[in-house]
């Protein structure tokens, strides 16, 4: 059966042209489109989607209504899988909604959302549970992080920052081989390696909570 998707986006032209990238894929179905954060959560109630695509920032606020919109599925709808659009990289709400958990959780740059791949990747992945981190946002966390004095970052070769990276984007061990062009061997090596330096645990394989313990490492000294 097709994934049923309710989108929220304040913005005429975007929210139209998302309606349109979902309606050219026939595993989903937008069952509906709303503009302000109190259509979302009713939007919820009423189809209890299992996926809601939203901006961060909506009406009445123009805030951080699809974080706070995430947090409340949660809460309320766990189940239910939380694709959060941004135009800016905005780490701190990154970290916000991969905590406490990050599975079920993608957050996308706006410019990605052109490309239907990777917004129906990202829609297939939270909703089967698992974590999309755009790459970007991954590299503003990580800069944070290692600006700081004392930061363990600061231990990392430049090809664990790489790992790193890729790990914290949800990619696995096999798809991170691929990317960098090295062997399953060196990347467990690699993999193994930043968890200890890091202090988080390398035999965890789930890769949602491994994003989730890269995040949470990174915001333990943030603000």
């Amino acid at each position: 059966m097709a994934l049923r998707v309710v989108a929220a986006e304040d913005s005429y032209l975007i929210r139209e042209g998302l309606a349109a990238l979902l309606h050219a894929d026939p595993d989903l179905d937008l069952v509906a489109r709303v503009p302000t954060l109190p259509e979302l959560q009713r939007a919820v109630a009423e189809h209890r989607p299992d996926v809601v695509v939203t901006d961060v920032r909506m009406p009445p606020g123009l805030r951080d209504e699809g974080i706070r919109a995430a947090e409340e599925l949660a809460a309320g709808n766990p189940s239910t899988g939380v694709v959060v659009l941004s135009q800016y990289v905005e780490p701190d709400w990154a970290l916000r909604l991969f905590t406490p958990g990050a599975a079920g959780r993608a957050y996308l740059l706006k410019e990605r959302i052109g490309d239907l791949d990777t917004l129906r990747h990202a829609i297939g992945t939270v909703a089967a549970g698992g974590t999309v981190l755009d790459p970007q946002v991954v590299e503003a966390l990580v800069a944070a992080r290692s600006g700081r004095a004392a930061s363990p970052l600061a231990g990392l070769t430049g090809r664990e920052r790489e790992v790193l990276g890729l790990v914290a984007e949800g990619l696995s061990n096999g798809a991170v081989a691929d990317r960098l062009r090295l062997g399953d061997r060196a990347v467990e090596k690699h993999i193994t390696s930043v968890f200890t330096k890091l202090g988080l645990d390398p035999d965890d394989d789930a890769v949602h909570r491994r994003v989730r313990a890269v995040l949470v490492y990174l915001s333990a000294t943030s603000g």
